[in-house]
């Protein structure tokens, strides 16, 4: 009998795949059957992660910002597998900034890096699903792309663009067979939100606006991407599937 929830066989790329959720959903993929290609900025830091399956596995240090990576990434994959099933844009980045609304470089970074080269890679790969006619591509944005957080507009400005990306994908490419997804995840502990989970205060305050009464780790995004990477969600394309605890259904 099929097993719709499998992902054995298929061919995934994950970008950002050095640490945190990245690594996390590569891990996930990787432990069951599926062959990787993993990006990263650095081939070193994935080399723990390619050892869990070796003839399974493609590291590549990759900068998504520079020009041509998005077509070196395909290529690779392509003749190192034969084709690419599913796509996680997972890269990110989030910059502090003494005045948020003025300081342009942190503003052209932040949506370069977490806007822009999902497009870019976006469409690359969905040139290779369109041969094949299927595919399904996985945004991972953020709830802040959903709600309104204080102090950081360009990340959630990048995120809401993420979203609807992933709309406009969805739409341009669901008659060839593609289907193009948004996570939301809430707050996840990672490198990037160490320093608020160690404040007292702010973890114990974000922690308050989860139905759940706790914080996400990297590994509660796997199953997410697992069932928008296998045949089980063959007929969902187009849809934003917050993973946050109960944060945005949160009322009283």
């Amino acid at each position: 009998m099929h097993d719709m929830f499998s992902v054995e066989g298929k061919v995934v790329v994950v970008t950002g795949a050095s640490r945190g959720i990245g690594a996390a959903i590569a891990r996930g993929f990787l432990l069951r059957g599926a062959s990787l290609l993993c990006t990263s900025r650095s081939a070193e830091s994935m080399e723990e992660l390619a050892s869990l399956a070796p003839d399974r596995t493609l590291v590549m240090s990759c900068d998504l910002a520079e020009t041509g990576a998005a077509e070196r990434i395909c290529t690779a994959t392509v003749e190192r597998f034969g084709r690419i099933d599913v796509l996680v844009n997972n890269a990110g980045t989030t910059e502090p900034a003494t005045d948020p609304y003025r300081e342009e470089a942190i503003w052209d970074q932040t949506l370069l890096v977490n806007l822009k080269a999902a497009f870019l890679l976006g469409g690359a790969v969905a040139k290779v699903m369109q041969r094949q006619g299927d595919g399904s591509i996985i945004n991972i944005a953020s709830i802040g792309a959903l709600l309104g957080f204080p102090n950081n507009p360009s990340y959630q400005a990048a995120k809401g663009g993420l979203r609807q990306l992933s709309r406009a994908m969805a739409r341009d490419f669901g008659s060839t067979g593609i289907r193009v997804n948004t996570i939301c995840p809430g707050y996840i502990r990672t490198q990037m939100t160490e320093r608020s989970y160690q404040d007292e205060n702010t973890r114990r305050e974000r922690t308050a606006r989860t139905m759940l009464g706790r914080w996400g780790e990297p590994e509660d995004l796997v199953g997410a991407c697992l069932f928008l990477g296998s045949d089980a969600s063959s007929y969902i394309t187009g849809i934003d599937l917050a993973v946050d605890g109960g944060w945005t259904a949160q009322g009283l």
